[in-house]
């Protein structure tokens, strides 16, 4: 009996090529990008907050007094809008302002765009992260996958996107 060849075996495609994952650096770098478009969303959000408070306190040189209810209700509608501006740009197109410079963007582990759930995980065990030091971004460099604790809890991961 004759032995397949080579010849008559069937041509696998090639692994799909995988982009480098994210130097923990660029994160970081992205990240100060990233404060100063999320800093003027909060100053935007302040504004009804003050003018209220002001309006309400009857002096226009008012400003809101530390530990009331108005500063956490500011303190919560800033991390929401901060949310809204990251997880909107991940569903949107992969990447925020910030990630842009350093070709960074946001895929799912399997490839492909993230859902809603994954891309809002990923912002609240990033939030907790940060609060902590940024401890779940240095694991990144510890980490085998070279993934952050935000990358792990949502199943996304940052990828490199090359030059044009």
């Amino acid at each position: 009996m004759d032995e397949p060849t080579s010849d008559s075996a069937p041509a696998l495609p090639p692994p799909p090529a995988e982009r480098p994952r994210a130097w923990v650096g660029r994160r970081l770098l992205s990240l100060f990008y990233d404060l100063w478009p999320v800093a003027a969303l909060w100053m935007l959000t302040a504004v009804p907050f003050v003018a209220l408070d002001a309006l309400l306190a009857g002096d226009a040189r008012h400003n809101i007094a530390p530990n009331s209810l108005p500063s956490w209700l500011l303190f919560l509608a800033c991390i929401g809008v901060t949310g809204l501006y990251a997880t909107l740009s991940w569903r949107r197109g992969g990447q925020t302002l910030g990630m842009r410079p350093w070709r960074l963007k946001l895929v799912a582990a399997a490839g492909g765009v993230p859902g809603r759930k994954a891309v809002w995980l990923r912002y609240a065990v990033g939030t907790l992260s940060l609060l902590a030091g940024g401890l779940g971004f240095w694991w990144a460099w510890f980490d085998r996958d070279r993934l952050a604790w935000h990358d792990r809890a949502s199943g996304t991961r940052l990828v490199r996107v090359p030059k044009r």
